[in-house]
C-alpha cells in the first residue's frame, strides 16, 4: 500500500509540474567529460562568476554551461583565453547545441555522411528543431595492456549508446547504456574479490576466468517547476565537491535511483537529494531481491563574497525494511534534529565545504565531514573511536609558471577510523558493496598531485601521483579500516590512530597521453606504476581508443 501511495504521489507531482509554464530544462554533461577541465579554468579566470562557482554539483547542467560559454566567448568579457582555450570553448558549444543561441551554422560539419549522419561533428544523429532536440551517439572504449608479473592481458571492451533530448525547451531526458567485458589490473581484481563488486558497476558475471562482464545503464528526466527551481528523477551517479575526491558524495559506486530538487537564485544554490540504495549483500546461487536502504542529502552554498563559496552539507542513511521514511522527504529542514526525534537509529552526517578563487589563477578548496563527534574526547586526545571525521584540503593553479594550459592540483584527504560506518551494516555509507564517498573507505591519509597539460588543441597529457597510508586489521580485530564492518565489532573504545593497527603505505603513479583524432574520439596510452608495503611493485602499460565515454581509471 505504501509503495502504491508513493508512486501515485510522484506521478501526480510530475504531472502538475510538467503542466506548468516552465523556462526550460537541461541534462548535465556526463562523468569524465572533457568540458570539466575547461569549466575549472573558466571558473578560476572569472573568479566571481556566481554560476560557475557552483561547479561542485556534478553532472553540471548544460543550460548553465552554454550560457557562460557564450558570455566568455564575446570580446570584452573580462577574462583572457589562450588559443587552446578558445578552441576548447568552440568545441564545447558543438557538444551542447540545444542551448546555443543565434546562428548555429558554425556548429555544422563541412562534410556530413550521406547528409544524415554527423551533421554536427559531435553528434552522430542530431535533430534540432524549435520544439524538439535529439542527439544519439555511439559509445566505445577498447583497451589492451600488460601488467608485470601476470600472463593474462589487461583488457576493456565497452560498447553502447548514449542519447539525450529536449522537448519544447521544457522537459529534458537522457539515456546511456554500455555492455562491458573487463579484466583490470591486480588492484582492480583484488577489489572485486574482497568487496564482491565491480567498481562503478552493479550485477556482474565471470568472463574468461579472470575477467568480468557487466552492464552500465543510466537515464533520467529533468524539468523545471519555476525559473530557478529544477527537478530531476533518474538512475545514475552523482558527485558533490571541488576536488579529485569527494568526502560527501562521489561517483565511484554503482548507479542508484534518485530524485533531486535544485534551486539556484541570487548567490544561493540549494540541492535536496533522495536516493534508493542497495544494502550490503552476499550474492547467492538464486536470484533474489537485494535489500534496500535510503539516503537523503541536503546541501546549501552561498557566494559571500562572490569569489568565496561556502557550503553546508547534511545526510541521513536509513533502513526501514524496504519502506521509505516519509519524514525525510521534507526538503527544507535540518535532518539531525528530525532523526533524534524519531529515535536516532539512523546514520547522520554533517559537513562544511569552502572554495576560494584567488587572483584569477588559483583556487583553494576543502571539505570537512563529521559522522560522530565529541569535543571533550577530542581534547583528551586518547583516540576515542566515535570521533569520526574526514577532512580534505586542496588547491588548483592554472597556467602554472606562465605556461598556457598547464594546470596543477594538490589535494590531501584525512579520514579517521570508523568514519562512514554505523552500528549496523545496513546504515553504513555504502551502496552495492561500494563506498559512497572516498573509495579507500576509512583510516586513511592520502596525498594527490595532478598535472594536466594541453600543448595543442588535440593533444592532452595527464600525470597523477597518489600516495597514501591506511591501517589494516590484525588478528581479526576491527580497527575501523573497513566501512563495511559493524562499528560495534570494535574491541576497545580508545587508542584508534591513523594507520592503526598495521599501517600499509601505497603509491600509485599514472601517465596518460591522448590525441583527439575526431570529435570525442581519442587515441590514448597509459603507464601505471603501483607499489604497496610488503608486496611486489606492478607496472602496467596499455593503449586503446575511446569514443564518447569517460576514461576508466584504477586510482584506488
Amino acid at each position: 500500500m505504501m509503495n502504491r501511495f508513493l508512486m501515485r504521489l510522484m506521478i501526480s507531482a510530475i504531472l502538475v509540474v510538467c503542466s506548468a509554464r516552465v523556462a526550460g530544462q537541461s541534462t548535465g554533461f556526463p562523468q569524465g567529460s572533457k568540458d570539466y577541465t575547461l569549466l575549472d579554468r573558466l571558473e578560476i579566470k572569472a573568479q566571481t562568476d556566481t554560476v560557475l562557482n557552483f561547479s561542485f554539483i556534478k553532472p553540471f547542467q548544460r543550460k548553465w554551461w552554454v550560457n557562460r560559454l557564450e558570455l566568455y566567448r564575446a570580446e570584452g568579457s573580462g577574462i583572457t583565453l589562450s588559443t587552446v582555450d578558445r578552441y576548447n570553448l568552440e568545441r564545447s558549444l558543438m557538444q551542447h547545441p540545444e542551448w546555443v543561441s543565434g546562428d548555429k551554422k558554425a556548429l555544422r560539419s563541412k562534410r556530413s555522411l550521406w547528409n544524415t549522419f554527423f551533421q554536427n561533428p559531435a553528434q552522430m544523429v542530431q535533430v534540432d528543431q524549435p520544439d524538439f532536440f535529439l542527439s544519439v551517439n555511439p559509445v566505445l572504449q577498447l583497451k589492451y595492456g600488460r601488467e608485470s608479473g601476470f600472463d593474462d592481458p589487461i583488457m576493456l571492451n565497452s560498447r553502447g549508446m548514449v542519447a539525450r533530448g529536449l522537448v519544447a525547451r521544457r522537459v529534458g531526458f537522457y539515456t546511456y547504456l554500455t555492455e562491458n567485458q573487463e579484466r583490470g589490473p591486480e588492484v582492480w581484481r583484488d577489489w572485486v574479490v574482497r568487496n564482491r563488486s565491480v567498481p562503478g558497476a552493479g550485477l556482474y558475471k565471470r568472463f574468461k576466468g579472470t575477467g568480468y562482464d557487466y552492464f552500465d545503464a543510466r537515464g533520467g528526466v529533468t524539468f523545471s517547476a519555476a525559473k530557478f527551481i529544477d527537478f530531476q528523477f533518474g538512475y545514475d551517479r552523482q558527485f558533490l565537491g571541488n576536488g579529485y575526491r569527494s568526502l560527501f558524495l562521489s561517483d565511484f559506486s554503482n548507479n542508484y535511483l534518485f530524485a533531486n530538487i535544485n534551486m539556484r537564485v541570487w548567490r544561493l544554490n540549494y540541492v535536496a537529494k533522495t536516493m534508493q540504495l542497495t544494502s550490503q549483500y552476499t550474492r547467492g546461487a538464486l536470484d533474489v531481491l537485494y535489500p534496500k536502504k535510503y539516503m537523503t542529502v541536503h546541501h546549501i552554498s552561498f557566494n559571500a563574497p562572490k569569489w568565496l563559496t561556502l557550503g553546508l552539507f547534511e545526510a541521513i542513511v536509513f533502513d526501514r525494511m524496504n519502506t521509505l521514511e516519509l519524514a525525510y522527504l521534507n526538503p527544507i529542514i535540518f535532518l539531525r534534529p528530525m532523526e533524534l526525534d524519531m529515535g536516532s537509529e539512523d546514520n547522520a552526517l554533517v559537513g562544511l565545504d569552502a572554495k576560494a578563487n584567488i587572483a584569477k589563477r588559483f583556487q583553494l578548496y576543502g571539505q570537512v565531514n563529521f559522522d560522530e563527534f565529541n569535543l571533550r574526547f577530542l581534547r583528551e586526545n586518547k583516540g576515542w573511536w566515535a570521533n569520526k571525521w574526514a577532512f580534505q584540503a586542496g588547491g588548483k593553479y592554472i597556467d602554472a609558471f606562465g605556461v598556457n594550459n598547464l594546470d596543477l592540483q594538490l589535494e590531501a584527504n584525512w579520514i579517521r577510523p570508523f568514519m562512514f560506518t554505523h552500528n549496523d551494516t545496513l546504515a553504513n555509507y555504502t551502496h552495492y558493496n561500494q563506498p559512497l564517498a572516498h573509495p579507500m573507505g576509512a583510516n586513511v591519509r592520502e596525498f594527490i598531485a595532478i598535472a594536466r597539460y594541453q600543448p595543442a588543441p588535440k593533444w592532452q597529457l595527464d600525470a597523477k601521483l597518489i600516495g597514501w597510508q591506511q591501517g589494516s586489521d590484525t588478528a581479526g580485530h576491527n580497527f575501523g579500516n573497513s566501512i563495511f564492518r559493524d562499528s560495534d565489532t570494535r574491541f576497545m573504545d580508545e587508542g584508534y590512530r591513523f594507520g592503526a593497527a598495521t599501517p600499509v603505505k601505497g603509491l600509485n603513479a599514472n601517465l596518460w597521453v591522448s590525441y583527439e583524432w575526431k570529435e570525442n574520439f581519442f587515441l590514448e596510452g597509459n603507464l601505471m606504476y603501483r607499489k604497496l608495503t610488503g608486496s611486489e611493485s606492478r607496472l602496467m602499460a596499455s593503449f586503446g581508443i575511446r569514443w564518447n565515454m569517460h576514461r576508466r581509471e584504477y586510482s584506488y
